[in-house]
């Protein structure tokens, strides 16, 4: 009698243990085929938001089709508690075990925001203004208590914020990525003034940032950031006023209507570089790496003057005579489509 137990009991535990492994072979199968989704699919999981109820939106989302399966599944794998919040995306031909992976590891979603070369501290406002991922918090602030913020509420807002593409997440505020613009700069500068050549005409980091600013906005063509630099720094060497339109446009602010008069350059403003000696008192746009190292590591060459060409570059000049020549031939008689900047 006992060994006819012993035998149920053995053939029940070889029976149970052989739909175990089926069942197991048929969920690892169903969780790692492809979702039911033709297209990437965004959505984001709040903080204190348990996985049944993760599962549950994500299967009204119609990202997954059993969602038993994936809660079995993540249960048993020691990882339903391992979710964390945030933003995520799906993309068609992954499977709920990829799609748990991303839940477990945090592998939210990643977006970008560029602050481009050569704006203006009023322009990349308005574009963290129109982004409709970060968290605005700047809404009428004035800037001299965002600089605060950021621990200079002496310096004014223009230049200080380093040009480039930065990753951030959903629930980043718009002072977070400016917080990050603004350390990359302090970063960028820093290291540049380190290695600096020479010699140069600036007292502090400050001034070569002014100088970067007004080289970033003389070109485009990367090759000529240090070339026009030269020019800069040789100028300032020999007590010779910079001359340069951008800074007599950028003190001219809103005035400025896309045409800059003789008596334009004879108005008498802090920005006025044909008016002024020296460097202006702030810079006058974003700046990327290139421009502060041209800045700080300008050309060495004769040249003194330049023009620009119409096609985007320009042309240098070490005499006074040879550049009036330049001007005549590039300026006075411009092609109809001259452009003094490259095209985008």
């Amino acid at each position: 009698m006992l060994k006819k137990s012993l035998a149920a009991a053995a053939g029940c535990a070889l029976v149970t243990g052989v739909l175990a492994l089926a069942g197991w072979h048929h969920l690892n199968r169903e969780i790692r085929t492809p979702l039911p989704i033709e297209a990437p699919v965004t959505f984001v999981i709040e903080k204190g938001l348990g996985f049944r109820h993760v599962v549950d939106e994500l299967a009204e989302l119609g990202v997954i089709e059993h969602p038993l399966y994936l809660r079995l599944y993540a249960r048993l794998q020691g990882q339903a508690h391992l979710v964390k919040a945030g933003e995520y995306q799906v993309e068609p031909g992954q499977s709920a075990a990829d799609l748990l992976g991303k839940l477990v590891n945090g592998d939210i979603l990643r977006h970008y925001f560029t602050i481009v070369e050569g704006t203006s501290f009023r322009q990349l406002r308005q574009a963290l203004e129109e982004n409709e991922i970060l968290e605005q918090t700047l809404a009428g602030k004035a800037e001299g208590d965002i600089m605060a913020q950021l621990g200079e509420p002496e310096r004014q807002a223009e230049g200080m914020f380093l040009a480039e593409t930065y990753q951030f997440y959903r629930g980043m505020t718009d002072m977070d990525l400016l917080r990050r613009a603004h350390g990359a700069l302090d970063e960028a500068l820093e290291a540049a003034w380190q290695s600096r050549q020479q010699d140069l005409p600036y007292e502090a980091p400050y001034q070569a940032l002014i100088m970067a600013s007004i080289v970033e906005k003389e070109t485009a063509v990367p090759e000529e950031r240090p070339r026009i630099s030269g020019v800069f720094v040789r100028r300032l060497q020999r007590g010779m006023r910079l001359q340069t339109d951008p800074t007599v446009i950028y003190g001219m602010g809103e005035r400025y209507d896309g045409n800059l008069r003789r008596s334009d350059l004879r108005e008498a403003t802090a920005y006025n570089t044909y008016v002024i000696d020296g460097l202006p008192p702030t810079p006058i746009a974003m700046v990327g790496q290139d421009a502060i190292q041209a800045a700080l590591n300008p050309e060495l060459g004769p040249w003194l003057y330049f023009v620009a060409k119409g096609d985007g570059s320009h042309h240098f000049s070490s005499r006074l005579s040879e550049h009036n020549s330049a001007v005549r031939r590039y300026q006075l008689k411009r092609r109809q489509n001259y452009r003094s900047t490259p095209e985008n």
